[in-house]
């Protein structure tokens, strides 16, 4: 159970489609209402995608921003009621997931929740480190194995460099990645 007083993530729930605009409003917010000591990081989970041209199913050649999570901004922050209230009171917030209303604060994202979206953002925290071992079975999430499934040889901490094992065409072969596009299995 989460500790009053500690730094958690949270999700804010918004209108479909609003997030940057919410995410820029509650970032305003934490300046002009001095709360930079309680909200951390405000997110809208976003990546990159090519656009594809509907007469021929074909890449265009640009690209645009997908949100991963459609409704929602990740907020990390310590819960107080001030910041309750000044978050739930951004325009554009339409409510705190795991507040089920009547007071009750809301329910934290649990690490091993948030690590897999901080990740596909290329946001590491060095604690997340602890949580994978040689031998562990992961997955590529981004980059050009994605989807790509394999064992960790070996994590360099310094550089975020991992060695994953991984069967192409029948055979062992290791694969050099980035510790942010893996997760476990």
């Amino acid at each position: 159970m989460a500790e009053l007083g500690e730094k958690h993530w949270y999700i804010v729930t918004t209108y479909s489609q609003h997030e940057r605009k919410v995410a820029d409003n509650l970032t305003k917010r934490i300046e002009t209402l001095g709360l930079g000591d309680y909200i951390f990081n405000v997110l809208v989970a976003e990546q990159e995608v090519p656009v594809i041209d509907r007469a021929t199913g074909l890449p265009t050649g640009k690209t645009k921003m997908k949100n991963l999570f459609p409704g929602n901004i990740f907020v990390e922050m310590i819960m107080t009621d001030k910041v309750w209230y000044d978050v739930r009171n951004t325009p554009g917030v339409t409510g705190i997931a795991g507040s089920a209303g009547g007071g009750q604060k809301p329910t934290p994202v649990s690490k091993e929740e948030i690590e897999p979206v901080l990740k596909r953002m290329g946001i590491i925290d060095s604690s997340m480190y602890d949580h994978y071992n040689v031998g562990d079975p992961v997955r590529v999430i981004r980059g050009a194995l994605e989807g790509t499934e394999g064992k960790i040889l070996s994590i360099d901490k310094e550089t975020g460099a991992c060695r994953v094992e991984t069967i192409f065409f029948g055979r062992s072969t290791p694969v050099d990645v980035d510790f942010s596009e893996i997760e476990r299995l």
